[in-house]
């Protein structure tokens, strides 16, 4: 989840290959897969320690003391699991693992953001206590393998009075021996092994482990800090908002300018409006980016939540303000907002093939806005060729977000005599009869309004039947 590496690495000059670079695009997935996979082997680790909690109780033994857990026979395991470091800093990881991982459902995420955001910043809290968790010895190693090989003989009180040993034995021992004993010599079956006995001169001695976990966990971690620590310093500047827009079924554009800022089509940021909340952060994907010729990047967000509700009252002066810009002399009282990024997507592909087919629906429209956007200063410097572009909305409003710029890209591409550079289809799902958009600008996008939702065999078939031998990507 290292964002900034993971957009330097995506970058056509760093990372050549196609198929590296969508690898990438799984970093996220990946990344759930490694939670799961460390909730499901916790579960089986936690099982192995309580089993292990009652054993150290109920199987004390006096012959092996440093490898006792537990004080005497009988000891309550819940004495192990509350009042050591390796039992409660345990109790604590697991605590904060459940809530991480319950968080982390897409039900809750979908009706309240702010749990997930909280609890999954407890991540930092695990890996401490992972740090601490080891220290407390529990787990040992022989440190005498060499006077105390496995499976050797060490005569000691209780054998030589309970058991009748041969005057051979009465001898010196020497410090290891692997020789047979004669023949001749009754030698007692515990003490035979394949005809051959070892003799060990010292007792089995146990030491702790020495920690590794830091040495596994301590690299990445870093590599995270490092990355967030040059977040933060990209961050620190707020942003200069130029103008604000509402637009219908609850949509907000925001134009900002910043010193420096550059990105490629199909990124997205991460905004941070300390007056909407101190820690929580969302991101949104540019729908306008900078220029050689423009500094405004800009991005559009829908107000479907806590948040983006807040940020938009603080935008508007009136939230029944619409479809206005903010007067200049208003501009003083926005917000300060701070932008990171930019970060690389999977839509930065998009003009990285001859053809390229874009399917959108209702807001998920606005990563191929900043690709329109670049198309319209200019498409001849890059490989692109062909672009389906299909946007399924639910009401003939949302069209509207971005009628202005299909338009305006459509009779661009008209008069550079590349009418077939882009085909654009737009479905209309839901509806009560025939509508339009509203305007006699819009002319060229009443004709390829359709009713209803794709018939996506057809479809993909007569785009493949157009453009065989091609490199094709589609998002």
């Amino acid at each position: 989840m290292c964002r900034v590496l993971l957009a330097f690495l995506r970058g056509s000059q760093k990372v050549a290959s196609r198929k590296t670079r969508r690898l990438l695009d799984k970093s996220k997935t990946f990344h759930v897969t490694c939670g799961v996979t460390i909730c499901i082997f916790s579960v089986l680790h936690v099982a192995a320690h309580l089993v292990n909690a009652l054993n150290f109780s109920e199987n004390y033994s006096e012959d092996f003391l440093a490898l006792n857990v537990a004080n005497y026979r009988g000891e309550d395991p819940r004495k192990l699991l509350f009042a050591t470091v390796p039992g409660l800093t345990g109790v604590i990881m697991v605590l904060v693992l459940f809530l991480m991982c319950t968080a982390s459902t897409h039900a809750i995420r979908f009706s309240n953001y702010d749990i997930f955001w909280y609890t999954h910043n407890l991540f930092f809290v695990f890996y401490m206590l992972l740090l601490v968790h080891v220290s407390g010895g529990v787990l040992k190693y022989q440190s005498n393998l060499e006077e105390h090989p496995p499976g050797c003989f060490n005569p000691n009180k209780t054998l030589r009075e309970n058991m009748t040993v041969p005057k051979a034995f009465d001898e010196t021992f020497p410090d290891y021996t692997t020789e047979p004993f004669p023949e001749d010599l009754s030698v007692p079956e515990p003490f035979v092994q394949s005809n051959f006995v070892r003799i060990c001169s010292e007792e089995p001695k146990f030491q702790s482990h020495f920690p590794e976990t830091w040495f596994w966990i301590s690299g990445p971690l870093c590599l995270y800090c490092v990355e967030r620590l040059y977040r933060y310093i990209r961050s620190n500047k707020p942003v200069t908002i130029t103008s604000v827009i509402s637009h219908p079924s609850n949509v907000l554009e925001v134009r900002m300018m910043k010193v420096n800022f550059k990105a490629r089509p199909g990124q997205y940021v991460i905004l941070h409006c300390p007056r909407v909340s101190a820690l929580e952060s969302h991101p949104f994907t540019l729908t306008m980016c900078p220029t050689d010729t423009k500094a405004t990047f800009g991005v559009h967000l829908k107000v479907v939540g806590d948040w983006t509700e807040r940020f938009r009252d603080l935008l508007l002066l009136h939230s029944s303000q619409d479809k206005e810009i903010l007067p200049i002399f208003q501009q003083r009282r926005y917000p300060k907002l701070y932008v990171d990024g930019p970060f690389g997507s999977p839509f930065e592909e998009s003009l990285n093939y001859k053809v390229s087919l874009c399917v959108a629906g209702g807001i998920g429209v606005t990563p191929f806005a900043s690709v329109l956007n670049t198309l319209l200063d200019g498409w001849k410097s890059y490989k692109l060729r062909r672009l389906y572009f299909i946007w399924v909305c639910r009401d003939i409003e949302s069209f509207r977000w971005f009628a202005d710029l299909l338009c305006m890209l459509h009779d661009k591409l008209w008069q550079e005599n590349r009418p077939d550079y882009i085909n654009i289809q737009l479905y209309l799902s839901q509806t009560d009869g025939i509508q339009k958009i509203i305007g006699e600008k819009y002319q060229a996008l009443n004709s390829r309004l359709l009713i209803g939702r794709p018939r996506w065999k057809l479809l993909f078939d007569e785009i493949a039947k157009c453009n065989r031998r091609r490199p094709t990507t589609g998002t």
